[in-house]
Order: C-alpha cells, then structure tokens, then sequence
C-alpha cells in the first residue's frame, strides 16, 4: 500500500515538473537551453588528443595548447577551480554562440531583469535560438526599452559542466583567449546569486591581470604589456560609463514629471558623451581606435550592459595593488569581502580599500 502510494506520487511530481517544462515559459526556454548544452557536450572531443592529432591545423593546435596551458596557470598559480573545464573542445555550427539581450526602460535607469535558478535574478538573457532571441528583443522594443542584442562566444556554467572551449572561442587572438579561460574559470571560484554586476566586473579584473601574469611567466613580456594596455583602457572605459551612469541619472533627476523632457535631456547628454569620448578619451586610449569609439552604441540599454562588465573596476585594482600584486592573495581576499556582505559587495571593497590606505 505504501509503496503504491509513492508511486503515485513520484508519478504526480513527474507530470507536475514536466508540465512546468512544457506549458511555462521559463520551462520552455530552461528545455531549449537544456538541448543546446546537450549539444554542446555530446560534441566534446579531448584537446590532448587534438593537439597529439597531426591533422590539426597548425594555428588551431597553437591556440588549443594555450588553452590547456592558461587553465593549468588559472588553477595552479591563481587557485581557480578548473576542475575539467577546458580540456574537451567543440566545434559549432556557427561562428556565435549565443545572443545576449539586455533592456532598459528609456526614460529611467532601470534593467529589465530575469530570473533563473541558481544564479538568481540577472540583467540579461541569453539565447541559443538567435530567432527567438530576436522576436524578444522586438517585444521589449515594442514594451518600451531599450534594448541592446549582442553575440557572445563563450560562457560558463559555474562548474555544473565540464564546459568545453567552443570554436566560436578560437576566432580571439592568443590574449583574449587566455583572458577568457581565466575570466570563465573565476566563475567557479565565486558567484554571488542576484550580483551579476559584481560578478562579471570582478571576473573581468582577474581575468585581464590573470592572463598578464600568465603571459609573463611564459616569457612573453610584449603580449603582458598588451594585455596590461588594454586593462587600462578597460579601467578608463569604466571610469566613463560610471560618469555617464551619474550624467543620465542626474538628468532624469532633474525633470521627475515629464517623460518627454527626461527623454530629451538624456539624448543631450549622449550626445556630449560621444563628442567627449572621441575628442578626450580617445587620445587617451593605446587599444581601442577612434572609429569603435564613433560606432559606440549609447543607450539606456548599452550604458546598463557595459556596467554589468565594468562597474568600479578600480576597486579591484586597488586590493591587488594593496596585496602587491599578489592576484591570488587578491582574488580570496575579494571574495571574503563580498561573502561578508552579500547584498553590497562593492560596499564592501570600498570600505576595505578606505581602511587599507
């Protein structure tokens, strides 16, 4: 009788999650992630044995053993789980991977934001089918966001998987490869639920030092000065969207009651902002020319992206610095702050850093 009855049970929670998967639209989307990662793994093959493989292409087998080689350093040197991320290679359809849709309300700093197990609530969406990533986008138009659709080449499942290097990867030269591999395996070292902003901007810091470190020990000094050049755009960067964050905000500060005139006080403001990134920032800048800084999207939706990757990326500057230069040292003290206080991280390493000096 008992047994009769689990049964039964188990049977009502089956049909119970299954319905969930197939009528609810968070369901639906966790299947479609679900089988493209299923994909993704099924198509694995050892990078060992690539690299062992006399018909690799030479350029392939190069960048496959930097692969191996920056995951060694991340785990060995700066103490990031990799656990078997890494070592198994997939080759894609495409050259991109996923879209990532982000959106803002157009008239208030605000994210549109979604919510999933585990990591929490999070300021983007990605997508593996580009349509739907693209009919979501219109609907957010059509809501009235902005909205920002880019592609991305690789991404982590915060140690769940053994993810694999994916050939969309491949297309990044020797330094951002290594910074990638370091900035994906920073993810199973540390993520903080609902903190996307914290967690990218923090995966971005050691990545960036990371694979400067990396290349050093390797002997390369010109491709650390490199990496250490685009850091310090990455920073100056930052330091411009943080000031653009405030401009906007003050703006919209300035005309509580009217939409229309907090749309046009916002567009003035871009508008600046264009003007003073190609004729100031751009002379400061030794990695970034100034036709991207003349392309550059400048909207809610892409001023509140950019900040998810370069929000206060001093900050972390500022403990490595005070660890001198110790990335390791840096990394566990960083996370023990953040930990301390889960719902203001940046709190907490602004407090950390003022009581240092």
């Amino acid at each position: 009788m008992y047994q009769r009855y689990v049964r039964r049970a188990a049977l009502v929670l089956l049909l119970l999650v299954a319905g969930f998967f197939l009528l609810v639209p968070m369901g639906r989307y966790l299947l479609r992630g679900a089988f493209a990662e299923a994909g993704i793994l099924w198509r694995r093959r050892p990078i060992a044995a690539l690299v062992a493989d006399s018909t690799t292409a030479p350029v392939v087998s190069a960048k496959l053993r930097l692969v191996l080689a920056a995951r060694a350093f991340a785990e060995d040197s700066i103490g990031l789980p990799a656990k078997e991320s890494f070592t198994t290679y997939s080759q894609l359809d495409t050259d991109t991977l996923v879209l990532v849709l982000s959106g803002a309300y157009r008239d208030r700093l605000v994210s549109k934001t979604w919510w999933f197990p585990i990591v929490g609530r999070v300021p983007y969406k990605g997508f593996f089918d580009f349509g739907a990533a693209r009919a979501a986008a219109r609907a957010l138009d059509a809501d009235g966001f902005d909205v920002y659709l880019r592609p991305s080449s690789a991404f982590s499942t915060l140690g769940w998987f053994n993810d694999p290097l994916l050939s969309s990867s491949l297309r990044s030269d020797s330094l951002d490869l290594a910074n990638t591999v370091i900035h994906e395996l920073t993810h199973n070292k540390f993520y903080a639920s609902g903190q996307a902003v914290f967690n990218e901007s923090f995966a971005n810091f050691v990545g960036a030092r990371g694979s400067a470190w990396f290349f050093r020990s390797r002997g390369a000094p010109a491709a650390a000065d490199e990496e250490d050049a685009r850091w310090a755009d990455e920073k100056i960067m930052a330091r411009f969207w943080g000031v653009l964050y405030r401009s906007i905000d003050s703006a919209f500060k300035a005309h509580p009651a009217s939409s229309a005139e907090r749309l046009h006080a916002r567009d003035t403001v871009y508008n600046r902002a264009r003007r003073f990134a190609i004729d100031s920032l751009g002379p400061q800048l030794r990695t970034i020319g100034p036709r991207a800084l003349e392309r550059m999207r400048l909207d809610n939706a892409a001023l509140m992206a950019r900040r998810i990757y370069q929000t206060d990326l001093d900050l972390f500057d500022q403990v490595w610095m005070q660890e001198k230069g110790d990335l390791r040292r840096t990394v566990d003290r960083i996370i023990a702050l953040a930990r301390a206080r889960p719902k203001d991280p940046f709190g907490a390493l602004r407090d950390d850093t003022l009581r240092g000096r």
